[in-house]
């Protein structure tokens, strides 16, 4: 298995100790700031890393994914939009004015 240390932009993770991310315990926390905030060498290193089939599991459970990494994410891993817990909580939760 690669070192993400040494692979993945530092400055996504600027809120916690690089060092000390457990890759395997911390992944929906890592998969979800790669997805929103990281660049495509990032989310081809985490693909790699944790396989198309693990990443399928996390994002369909993650509470939160802004629209555009929804949409991105329903068509790479040929997801419907429908499956994802963030989806169905945005639909029950509507807002006055859509930003």
């Amino acid at each position: 298995m690669p070192d993400l240390r040494t692979q993945l932009s530092k400055g996504l993770f600027w809120d916690v100790d690089f060092e000390k991310i457990d890759w395997e315990k911390n992944a929906p926390y890592v998969v979800e700031r790669i997805l929103s905030k990281g660049t495509w060498e990032d989310f081809k290193i985490i693909l790699d890393y944790y396989g198309k089939s693990r990443i399928k599991e996390i994002i369909v459970k993650l509470r939160y994914l802004d629209k555009r990494t929804l949409q991105f994410c329903s068509v790479y891993f040929n997801i419907p939009l429908n499956e994802f817990r963030c989806y169905n909580i945005r639909q029950s939760n509507r807002l006055h004015w859509d930003f």
